[in-house]
């Protein structure tokens, strides 16, 4: 980084009086901060990297006020570089702002295959961070234990479940499959027998019926994990807990079970029950019925969700989620991206598939194109239908995308419907569900203006990053 660079990092920081997704700020007048571990954990293991900057003083108004011995600082910065696992890089610059010395410490991103990077003090489970907005977060042992299922190649999709029973199987979908197999497969056409072919095919390990098995055949494979279904729910408002004008809680609410075909198919006609329908007139007189949602739009996002959710049994108790709000519906399933790929890069390039066994078996069922185009086919029709395009992310293990519709067309980033929001109490997280931007967005090119200009008051001033901190509309704190 060039220092002209650094300075204008330092100045863009104290302009918006906060920390970022990458960027971490230490106090370093008097000596070198003693625990960097955490954000030297934060930074390496998401993809951005990050950049430690030392001299300037978050809780003085972000005010510079240099570092102690820039020399002797990079040295025990170096120091505790090496004390991670892998060891981490760090490059370093050096400027001058104010009169004062300002030093910044780069931190590359590692390898999917090296992380999670931790400091080796306290071990893997101790020691791995992320980061989430301007904080360092503890990993939880399930993302420790994302990275390295890539990284050992762990298969759970054909991980057998001992007590299953194949005469449970839906018998004519099993043929249908056999037949499928036999005449796209020609090689397992002729002299392999069914039983071999449910062998090779990963439906079967020494007779003993495998997860993927069990989700593409059994009739009801939720005896055997009651928690790997879909939980349906439509509600009256734009949050969860907002009720109706009757009191209800849930318009209407449903837990979807059996195999994926069926959960699929039950799933995608819960929204179609449950989505209004627009009536449009044309100029001729002529009517057509606009659904709330391009329904194949949403077949994708909830087969996705089937597909490519983490079966490993860290997971076995946490059901999809499907959630139809008022102005949007939400699909949440529990594993994050899976392998090298990032979310920007979704449906631009091939990503490595998590359960590859089951997602050829779906194939071969004409359940899945198992082509990646999924996502694809998601923004194009939402585009076709003159919606906001599908918004994907990813939180602790947890993938997650949000599709909005148009029945509320006010632009819920404008002023008023923010205040409107706001007249109770909302966390940050509450107001990024609610804009559907970024959490650097939201935060300062939307709330924290209508911070500065009084017209939000904070429930907690004394304390502005606290992670219990909620934004009401001015002259509304009283009635919180």
């Amino acid at each position: 980084m060039q220092a002209e660079t650094l300075k204008g990092i330092v100045r863009d920081i104290q302009r918006q009086k906060t920390e970022k997704q990458t960027v971490e700020l230490k106090l370093a007048e008097r000596g070198c901060p003693t625990r960097l571990f955490d954000t030297l954990s934060s930074f390496s293991n998401q993809d951005e990297g990050g950049i430690i900057i030392f001299g300037v003083d978050e809780s003085d108004d972000y005010r510079v006020k240099g570092v102690y011995d820039p020399q002797d600082l990079q040295k025990k910065v170096t120091e505790q570089c090496k004390q991670m696992e892998p060891a981490v890089r760090a490059l370093f610059t050096v400027c001058e702002m104010d009169g004062k010395v300002v030093v910044s410490a780069e931190i590359p991103s590692a390898d999917i295959a090296e992380r999670p990077v931790f400091y080796k003090g306290v071990g893997r489970i101790r020691g791995s961070y992320v980061r989430e907005g301007e904080s360092d977060e503890p990993m939880s042992e399930y993302e420790i234990y994302s990275y390295e299922a890539f990284r050992k190649r762990i298969r759970d999709d054909v991980r057998t479940v001992d007590n299953a029973k194949m005469h449970l199987f839906d018998e004519e979908r099993l043929e249908d499959y056999l037949a499928a197999v036999k005449r796209e497969r020609k090689n397992l056409a002729e002299h392999v027998t069914d039983s071999e072919i449910l062998e090779l095919m990963g439906v079967t390990f020494e007779n003993i019926p495998t997860l993927a098995g069990l989700f593409a055949f059994s009739r009801y494979p939720q005896a055997y994990f009651p928690q790997l279904c879909i939980t349906a729910v439509c509600l009256p408002g734009t949050q969860m807990g907002e009720t109706g004008s009757g009191g209800e809680r849930f318009i209407d609410n449903k837990r979807i079970t059996g195999a994926i075909p069926d959960m699929l198919e039950e799933a995608v006609e819960f929204v179609r029950k449950n989505s209004r329908t627009k009536t449009i007139i044309d100029d001729e007189g002529r009517r057509t019925d606009k659904p709330e949602y391009p329904m194949k739009a949403v077949r994708e996002a909830i087969l996705n969700a089937l597909v490519h959710r983490d079966y490993s049994i860290h997971t076995e108790n946490v059901p999809i989620r499907l959630e139809m709000y008022r102005d949007r519906m939400e699909v949440q399933s529990s594993g994050g991206l899976y392998g090298r790929i990032s979310i920007d890069a979704l449906g631009k390039v091939h990503p490595e598939t998590r359960n590859a066994v089951l997602a050829n078996l779906l194939e071969l069922l004409k359940v899945t194109e198992n082509r990646y185009s999924g996502i694809p086919t998601m923004r194009t029709e939402f585009a076709g239908a003159g919606l906001p395009a599908p918004v994907f992310s990813v939180s602790h293990g947890e993938f997650k995308v949000v599709m909005k519709n148009d029945y509320f067309k006010e632009n819920i980033t404008s002023e008023e419907s923010i205040l409107e929001f706001c007249s109770v109490p909302r966390s940050r997280s509450e107001l990024i569900a609610f804009t559907g931007k970024s959490r650097t967005h939201t935060m300062q090119n939307i709330v924290d203006p209508l911070v500065k200009s009084g017209k939000l008051n904070l429930t907690l001033p004394d304390k502005p990053k606290s992670s219990k901190q909620r934004y009401v509309r001015a002259g509304r704190e009283k009635g919180c």
